[in-house]
């Protein structure tokens, strides 16, 4: 027997070897299959049915005047509003760093990929208190922001600083591996044949990336509207003006009123429910119409 072949089983031969595959297989999938479906409804699914049983424990009355009551939709408008802002920068920046990285070679290129992949490592607390030292009451930059009568932290803009800072990477980390495994040829001959670079872009590039783009969006919409830790550091905790939906959950829950807490957090248990909706559809289009590669 040659070195490195195979060992052949001499006693059962080939055919019991596939009659031993063909019994234990369907058992050994059954085991996996569930296993993973116990802890997906361990895990998943029961904390989201107990949200919305608790939401609802006390009556749709309760639970519409937890929603609709001023706090409530000031936080709700809070949440919106950065998100509004922090999604469309991190789409503007997302393309033209991955369009940077995946198209072009030049110096710093590995150094501006770390860079991107920084909010992931660095914790969310950290990140706030972050912009607490450099525009806080005693922070580097307050002398030109009181000069400028700016506040920061403790307001609107704090809020939007923190959330663009955890929702950064999302959208250039789906559209930089899709550029890359796309290549650079039908940009480059489109230029060959006389069209801009924005003409480029926009009939070329921007099409064959567009699943990966609403895919990327969907993911850092969902991050920016249900961020805690550092928006919870700059906002102050001012009910009404700073507090974002996540943070009037916590305000509500320490306060024990649990059904108008469980009733905002049903907010956002179902926008995490749409999200993953939205992400099997992206992605269902985004295979579809993938192209082949060579």
């Amino acid at each position: 027997m040659a070195a490195g072949a195979p060992a052949i089983d001499l006693k059962h031969g080939p055919s019991a070897t596939k009659a031993r595959i063909a019994t234990e297989g369907p058992l050994a999938r059954l085991i996996l299959i569930g296993a993973m479906l116990g802890f997906l409804g361990l895990f998943l699914i029961l904390p989201l049915v107990a949200v919305f049983t608790e939401a609802l424990a006390r009556g749709f009355g309760v639970y519409w005047a937890a929603i609709t009551e001023p706090d409530a939709r000031a936080a709700i408008r809070l949440t919106l509003l950065a998100a509004g802002i922090a999604v469309p920068l991190n789409v503007v920046f997302g393309l033209a760093a991955s369009w940077a990285i995946a198209k072009f070679s030049f110096r710093g290129k590995q150094l501006l990929i770390t860079m991107i992949d920084l909010p992931f490592a660095v914790s969310p607390i950290v990140a706030g208190l972050i912009y607490v030292l450099l525009y806080g009451a005693q922070g580097w930059f307050t002398p030109a922001l009181k000069a400028a009568d700016l506040q920061i932290i403790f307001a609107v803009p704090g809020i939007v600083l923190a959330t663009l800072f955890v929702t950064f990477p999302f959208v250039a980390r789906e559209l930089i591996p899709l550029m890359e495994q796309q290549g650079r040829d039908r940009e480059e001959a489109a230029l060959s044949l006389g069209a801009s670079g924005w003409q480029t872009f926009r009939r070329i590039t921007l099409p064959s990336v567009r699943w990966g783009l609403l895919y990327g969006i969907i993911l850092c919409n969902a991050r920016a509207m249900g961020e805690f830790g550092a928006v919870s550091v700059v906002s102050g905790h001012i009910r009404g003006h700073t507090n974002t939906i996540p943070l009037h959950v916590e305000i509500l829950y320490n306060e024990y009123q649990f059904a108008a807490a469980f009733a905002v957090a049903s907010l956002l248990t179902f926008l995490a429910l749409v999200t993953l909706v939205a992400q099997i559809l992206v992605g269902q289009h985004g295979n579809r119409e993938a192209p082949v590669i060579p």
